[in-house]
């Protein structure tokens, strides 16, 4: 097996070591929900908004931790309740001035289409006092994903190419939370646009049951239709990034999280 690793500061091993290391329950990390993320999910649940499990939000946490990733994109993020497990992680509780975080990325921007909610992840942020690196971009992942496509083309090309680029580069990590029937494309766009090394972490779409039937032309798929055809998707990708990069799962009570690193 050949040994990978350095492009995102992981150190030199084989594939199995470097994933059994990244994948696994970080027992040196406390299993309390921060303060400031518990008030979150229980806002999330007076608006009738489903949390991610807390077995998926620890475990994201922990992988996240092991990453010394210096450009991070947030997919999705809805009220903010994941980000702020991520910024308990990277800078500690801000109610405590000697508290302090580990692996601070140098930026990070978090997509959320929803401007309502995107005005409560800035909050979040400054509440973080990260307004210096961290910010919250309010368009659509397909339209940014694009254009971030389109400049790394451009640059590929033009060295001094005179526009900034839309995301921060090279971007080393993307976490994905967005609801079910839109990972899978959102993954697949991020993926592209890695660095070497880079990492997408996303939620595996639910393992559809049962016979929902072939959907008929021109007709809109039943909901049960959609999850197959999401679940179709998504072996799809992980069949793709497979096929020359790496992927990787961890099965928790609350779901499977999947790794996908961009090979050097």
């Amino acid at each position: 097996m050949a040994d990978i690793g350095g492009g995102i500061g992981l150190p030199t091993m084989s594939q199995k070591e470097m994933f059994e290391q990244l994948l696994g329950d970080d027992e040196s990390r406390s299993d309390s929900e921060p303060e400031i993320a518990a008030a979150i999910g229980e806002q999330m649940i007076h608006m009738d908004l489903r949390p991610l499990p807390r077995s998926i939000r620890k475990r994201l946490r922990d992988i996240t931790g092991r990453i010394p990733a210096r450009n991070v994109v947030i997919i999705g993020g809805g009220i903010g309740h994941l980000t702020a497990w991520m910024m308990d992680l990277w800078c500690g509780d801000p109610a405590i001035d000697e508290s302090e975080g580990s692996n601070r990325p140098e930026t990070l921007r978090v997509i959320e289409e929803g401007g309502k909610f995107g005005v409560i992840i800035d909050r979040l942020l400054r509440r973080y006092n990260a307004s210096s690196w961290a910010q919250v971009i309010s368009d659509p992942w397909s339209a940014i994903a694009a254009e971030t496509e389109s400049w790394n083309a451009a640059n590929a090309t033009l060295p001094d190419v005179a526009r900034s680029a839309p995301l921060p580069q090279p971007i080393d990590l993307v976490i994905i939370d967005l609801p079910e029937m839109e990972r899978v494309r959102a993954a697949t766009l991020a993926f592209n646009l890695l660095a070497p090394g880079g990492v997408v972490i996303a939620l595996e779409p639910q393992v559809p049951t049962g016979d929902v039937g072939e959907p008929e032309q021109g007709v809109e798929m039943t909901p049960a239709q959609q999850v197959v055809a999401s679940f179709n998707q998504w072996i799809e990708f992980v069949q793709s990034v497979n096929s020359n990069h790496s992927a990787a799962f961890v099965e928790l009570a609350g779901g499977t999280i999947g790794v996908f690193l961009r090979s050097a």
